[in-house]
Parts: structure tokens; sequence; C-alpha cells
């Protein structure tokens, strides 16, 4: 019997997320390649995320991975976007090393989603 893959906040994201969505008329991330596929959508005002939400099509730990950020930047500077830790969320999430490129595509996802916002203004 093998262990489980999923630790508890990778579950409980995965269940119940709550930042699945669009931001109607936000700035966009977006990321697809090979079955894989990360949309952030956010919106800013004075310089905050004020609202921060996601789309993702890839394995239970991408979904949380996903959630988690928009958990971790939902109403911090947009600049802090730019400050996206990999290694920190595979910690969190205990996702495997395996699926580190998982993680590193949400990271230029994140990136590129606080471009889109700086773009703008």
């Amino acid at each position: 019997m093998s262990a489980d893959p999923y630790n508890s906040r990778v579950r409980e994201y995965f269940a119940n997320p709550q930042h699945c969505g669009d931001v109607a008329d936000g700035a966009t991330g977006f990321f697809e390649d090979q079955g894989m596929r990360i949309r952030l959508t956010a919106e800013a005002v004075n310089g905050s995320i004020r609202d921060m939400r996601f789309r993702a099509w890839g394995c239970p730990h991408v979904i949380a991975a996903a959630e988690a950020a928009c958990r971790q930047f939902e109403g911090r500077p947009v600049a802090e976007l730019e400050q996206f830790s990999t290694a920190q969320i595979m910690e969190d999430l205990a996702v495997p090393v395996e699926k580190t490129g998982r993680i590193l595509a949400l990271e230029d996802t994140v990136r590129s989603l606080g471009q889109a916002i700086t773009d703008r203004f």
C-alpha cells in the first residue's frame, strides 16, 4: 500500500477552492503546456490586489497551488507577486520533486499576472 500523495492542505484547497473563477475585466496571466493550463485574473486598486481568482486544469497539486497563491497574494501589494516562492509552496503542499515543473509554471503565471497588472497602470 502506498502513502497518500496529498497532504491535508492539498485536500482542503482541492475540495473547497475559494478563489476558483475569474475576475471580470481583471488583468490576466496565463500558462498552457503539455495538457496543463493555469489562468490567473486579478483586479488591483491603489497598488494592491483586491480580488484574485484562478482556473487550473491539472493535478490536485496544481489546483491547490493556484488556490494557495490566490490566498497568499489577495490583499497584498502587486509588487509582491514577484516574490512568489516555489520552494515555500512546494513545502507547504508537500509537492513531489517530480512535479517541480508544474509549480514553476505557476510561478511564471503569477509573475506574468503582476506584469499584466502593472501594464494597465
